[in-house]
């Protein structure tokens, strides 16, 4: 019973009790965190509390909600009431508690969840390794000597670990779908703006979006059901009714037209990479490829803008106190401040243009297939990879199919492939603008027919590509 879905219904159905649930995800947190380190804070006090508030609800006949006594834990970005935001960095540390939760927080303790803490994450979430110097890498649970993926690896890791069914996570150019794909397990970058980002430290807001992990669809849909709505407090937060997807899951797609992505997302990649697209293709029964114009100059002007907002956003301090900063994110902060501001209106203005051109794409085709990351999980700390026999640089190239994407905040579902005795894969299932049931209905069948799945591993399990 390590599912959503599965623990919600026991606990309300008084097979287990919320608390009992708590204490087995905190028992496993202690028993795990230290190889891990997917958690920077644990939450045990106030989680034991709330889960035997809930417990009492369920005994006298109230409703606790969908998420009754499920354990979540957040990307330390999210405000949480009494805890300060880290955001990864050691300079927020400083600040004093969040006085509030973020509105995600609050949505997924009203459905009955019960948060038991925070967690680890790249510095300001500019990152695609989770290699932090102020609080240190978090480990691929898959195999303990490489990344688990950033700037949202604790909360992928977590999933993936079983220490918690349920975490989110934030995206801005690929940070959840990275580590959901190099952890192996499912990550939804949502439409950009359909989920509240209130309460949530920003990195680049015009690309910001939050989002869930979980180890099966049926849970990722529930929770990105219970997550959306309009908030006030989040300005781009649409005002788009919710649509609910749980309830669509089983529909019939044969009236879903997809289609792989050629050009761009075919080159750049390990042929392991490749394949897993491949892959979920043929259990689909797809052949037709379709071109993404200019993804190239789409992530190239993804880097751009977001490399600017977020060195806008922290010029203050990287000024007075650049020491402080870890010092890959500072160097590429500092580069950010210094890129002349025609460059940043000229990417925005080809930004229209290509949100404009993918438009036309979906007008044939209505889910599209890639790669979530050009190759499985790196080792910590290295630097380079040799792809199509070039060294290159290994951080900002994880992100190489997921930056073109995120970049008009197209809706997409990292969902992962298991290969034996290899790390995980991911395939990025790809959507016109607020089209996530489509992509959750694709991924159940593929789910059903085993081609996507969370795997079962030891921590002992030292796996290779």
């Amino acid at each position: 019973m390590n599912d959503t879905v599965s623990i919600a219904t026991a606990v309300r159905e008084g097979k287990v009790s919320a608390v009992e649930v708590t204490k087995a995800a905190l028992a496993k947190i202690v028993a795990r965190n230290n190889e891990l380190n997917c958690f920077t804070t644990v939450t045990a006090e106030t989680a034991l509390a709330n889960a035997a508030q809930i417990d009492k609800e369920i005994a006298v006949g109230n409703n606790v909600g969908a998420l009754a006594g499920v354990p979540f834990a957040v990307k330390n970005l999210f405000d949480i009431a009494g805890l300060t935001t880290l955001a990864g960095s050691k300079i927020n540390a400083e600040n004093p508690p969040a006085t509030q939760d973020a509105t995600a927080v609050t949505k997924l303790k009203q459905a009955g969840a019960v948060l038991v803490g925070a967690l680890n994450m790249d510095e300001y979430a500019y990152g695609f390794v989770t290699e932090n110097s102020h609080y240190g890498a978090t480990h691929n649970p898959h195999d303990l000597q490489r990344v688990a993926g950033g700037s949202s690896g604790g909360s992928a890791a977590a999933v993936a670990a079983g220490l918690v069914p349920l975490t989110l996570g934030s995206d801005t150019n690929g940070s959840i779908r990275v580590p959901a794909a190099l952890c192996g397990v499912f990550g939804l970058k949502p439409t950009y703006g359909r989920l509240s980002r209130a309460g949530v430290a920003l990195f680049s807001s015009s690309f910001d979006h939050i989002g869930p992990f979980a180890g099966s669809v049926r849970d990722i849909a529930m929770v990105f059901d219970v997550l959306q709505g309009e908030d006030e407090r989040d300005l781009v937060c649409t005002k788009r009714p919710p649509e609910l997807c749980l309830p669509q899951l089983n529909r019939d797609i044969s009236g879903i037209r997809i289609a792989i992505a050629g050009d761009y997302f075919l080159k750049g990649a390990e042929p392991e990479a490749l394949a897993a697209v491949q892959k979920v293709a043929a259990a689909l029964n797809v052949t037709e490829y379709v071109t993404i114009p200019e993804a190239h100059r789409a992530r190239a002007a993804a880097f751009v803008i977001t490399a600017s907002e977020g060195a806008n956003l922290h010029l203050e301090k990287l000024r007075s106190r650049p020491q402080d900063f870890d010092p890959a994110t500072r160097d590429r902060f500092l580069a950010g401040a210094l890129i002349p501001s025609n460059w940043y209106l000229q990417t925005q203005r080809f930004r229209k243009w290509y949100r404009d051109r993918v438009r036309e794409v979906f007008q044939n085709v209505d889910v599209i297939l890639a790669p979530t990351t050009p190759i499985s999980a790196p080792l910590i700390g290295q630097q380079t990879m040799i792809l199509d026999g070039q060294e290159i640089l290994v951080r900002p190239h994880l992100g190489l199919f997921t930056q073109p994407l995120s970049f008009i905040g197209l809706p997409v579902l990292s969902v992962p492939i298991q290969r034996h005795n290899a790390l995980p894969l991911g395939v990025q299932l790809i959507a016109a603008p607020y089209n996530e049931a489509l992509i959750l209905q694709v991924a159940a069948v593929l789910e059903a027919k085993g081609v996507v799945s969370v795997s079962a591993f030891s921590s002992e399990t030292n796996l290779s590509t």
